[in-house]
């Protein structure tokens, strides 16, 4: 057995790379998997607005509050999440949180009204509260700043990747199974696509290590050079130890408008996709998803490549506010050109690269300052007041679209919204953020 590095020595930035590349295989990939299953879970409801919403006579501002109404029980749940998978440990609380929005999304098919609509997307939000934030709390156990942007951005890969995977499934699905054995094709959907999440939580629970100590598959020089790389990135942190710290920080607030801001393009994007494609004249579900998975492409290569470069130069606040004005632009341009479908396609790919970029980048500036308990909390706060932007977007869009016909209005209002945030990112300090 490897003898543990002391604190006195410096290793090899090869071997430390070596080492780092190793987590990295081990770690990210299965987080991918979990969050791919999780965003298909809580976005496909835009892909059974295609029938359920005539089938069960919602209009479109009923479908954008269930929609949103997710974010509710998520924004109420999350930070005691957050705090009980720190003090049980990830594997376990992980494996709990996918086990049970499975078993929730599956109830979706007997939705009959729109109260029965809402509960569910609350108790849904509830269930997966704390699965996002707690991950991003679990790289900072195995990363230290300068290597997570990229990290989180290949683990945000996951929604371009549910986008582009999940949407010609979703279509596929309600195609293929509409009326079988009485069931409509959004029913069959909501089914199929729940039970991988209770799968998965319980290979969750076989699978994740709750700390580089307990990881078997490390040596102990292994976890020494982990441990004393996290170690000398949390010495840098400025707000940590009680949770209440995290509540008093200016910064945790101002943090909250910055996500509040980019979710709101985010969720627009992955809730209303199938909505805009559709309004260009595309019919078929199939078709319509695959021409959905389209600007996930473009996001999937935008994310990762913003985030290696972000890590290769240490800077942060320029490599959030150049994707935000991206997805900006790309709204803005989607507004007017929603009259040709290729158009609107290259407009919403610029969005969506814009836009999914921003999230894994944006985790950099918080976890830069925040350790300990307070990194628990405050990480759970800035992603729950966030995230009450996943309820403002759809029940907004929703609301405009039946009150003037267009969706040309509500992408007006996204492309401030992510004006806003760029700007509130150049408040920060560049020393503070750039790590």
């Amino acid at each position: 057995m490897s003898l543990p590095i002391t604190t006195t020595e410096t290793p090899d930035l090869a071997r430390e790379d070596a080492v780092f590349r190793k987590v990295v295989r081990r770690i990210v990939p299965f987080l991918i998997l979990c969050y791919v299953v999780s965003y298909l879970d809580r976005v496909n409801v835009g892909f059974a607005k295609l029938q359920m919403s005539d089938d069960l006579g919602f209009s479109e501002a009923a479908f954008g509050l269930g929609a949103g109404l997710f974010f509710i029980g998520y924004f109420l749940f999350e930070v005691p999440s957050n705090l009980l998978l720190q003090r049980i440990g990830a594997r376990v609380w992980i494996a709990r949180i996918m086990i049970s929005w499975g078993l929730v999304s599956a109830l979706f098919v007997f939705v009959t009204n729109e109260t029965m609509f809402y509960a569910l997307r609350f108790l849904l939000g509830a269930a997966e509260a704390g699965f996002y934030p707690g991950v991003i709390l679990y790289c900072t156990y195995w990363f230290p700043s300068h290597r997570r942007a990229r990290v989180i951005a290949m683990f945000m890969s996951a929604i371009p990747v549910a986008g582009i995977f999940g949407n010609p499934l979703s279509g596929w699905i309600m195609d293929r199974f509409q009326g079988v054995h009485g069931w409509q094709g959004w029913q069959w959907m909501f089914l199929f696509e729940a039970l991988p999440a209770v799968v998965v939580g319980v290979i969750t629970l076989l699978y994740l290590d709750n700390s580089v100590r307990s990881a078997k598959w490390l040596t102990d020089e292994e976890k020494s050079i982990v441990e004393r790389a996290v170690a000398a990135d949390a010495a840098h942190q400025t707000v940590h130890g009680r949770v209440w710290e995290a509540f008093r920080e200016p910064k945790v607030w101002l943090m909250s408008v910055i996500y509040f801001c980019f979710v709101m393009g985010q969720y627009a994007l992955t809730f209303w996709m199938p909505t805009f494609v559709k309004s260009t004249g595309i019919k078929g579900g199939l078709a319509v998803g695959l021409l959905s998975a389209v600007p996930f492409l473009a996001a999937l290569v935008a994310m990762n490549l913003f985030g290696r470069s972000a890590d290769k130069r240490r800077e942060r606040r320029w490599h959030l506010v150049i994707p935000s004005l991206m997805g900006a632009v790309g709204f803005t341009l989607a507004a007017s050109w929603t009259g040709s479908t290729a158009l609107s396609l290259v407009a919403l790919a610029v969005a969506a690269a814009g836009v999914l970029t921003c999230a894994p980048l944006f985790w950099s500036l918080p976890t830069g300052f925040l350790g300990g308990a307070a990194a628990a909390a405050g990480i759970a706060a800035i992603n729950s007041v966030g995230n009450l932007a996943g309820f403002v977007s759809p029940y907004m869009i929703g609301a405009l679209k039946d009150a003037t016909g267009s969706t040309s209005i509500p992408m007006y209002v996204l492309a401030f919204a992510l004006v806003i945030g760029a700007g509130a990112v150049l408040t920060t300090k560049k020393q503070a953020v750039n790590r």
